[in-house]
């Protein structure tokens, strides 16, 4: 069983969830490419970081915190944001919560970079279906739609969340729009 990005619902809203994220881990690599081939380009490196193209941690002392080449389990969802330039998007795989930033083992490839996300109140609406950007740009701006309607203010870019494998089929597939709101 494939372990899922935990959180608490705080609330239920018409057309979404509120929830509570804690702080946790991403490995994340920007890819300049179309939202659909995005996830296509930076599945490789990230998944061949998960298989052990990576190395330990040094510690404190200076001396490496174990042996490297770690495997890291999959987890759920694999989240794209867009990126920090025009084009552009940030392709996320949520760490097991088991890691700490000192423990996870670090990627070998330089495109490969980890970052911890802070802890945040978001809203979240879960639809099943194809990865096509028209089906998540309908679900996101519904999302926005919805939390402005309920009085929220969002605080952040929305996140489009995958939860399965792309043999599944498309009609049992898990999906999310996430948009972080103001506390």
């Amino acid at each position: 069983m494939t372990e899922r990005q935990p959180y608490r619902v705080v609330a239920r809203h018409p057309g979404f969830e509120l929830r509570r994220y804690s702080p946790h881990l991403v490995a994340e690599m920007q890819v300049q490419a179309s939202f659909t081939r995005a996830p296509i380009e930076a599945f490789r490196p990230l998944a061949a970081y998960l298989a052990g193209a990576n190395r330990a941690r040094v510690t404190t002392s200076g001396m490496p915190g174990g042996t490297g080449m770690e495997k890291i389990a999959m987890t759920a969802p694999v989240v794209q944001v867009e990126g920090e330039r025009p084009g552009a998007y940030l392709i996320q795989f949520v760490m097991p919560a088991s890691f700490t930033a000192a423990t996870l083992p670090e990627p070998t490839d330089p495109r490969v970079r980890i970052r911890e996300i802070q802890g945040q109140l978001s809203a979240a609406m879960r639809f099943s279906g194809r990865w096509t950007e028209k089906a998540f740009d309908e679900k996101a701006t519904m999302l926005g739609r919805s939390v402005t309607a309920a009085g929220l203010q969002p605080t952040g870019a929305i996140r489009y969340a995958r939860f399965d494998p792309p043999w599944k089929p498309w009609f049992l597939r898990r999906n999310e729009v996430v948009l972080p709101v103001v506390e």
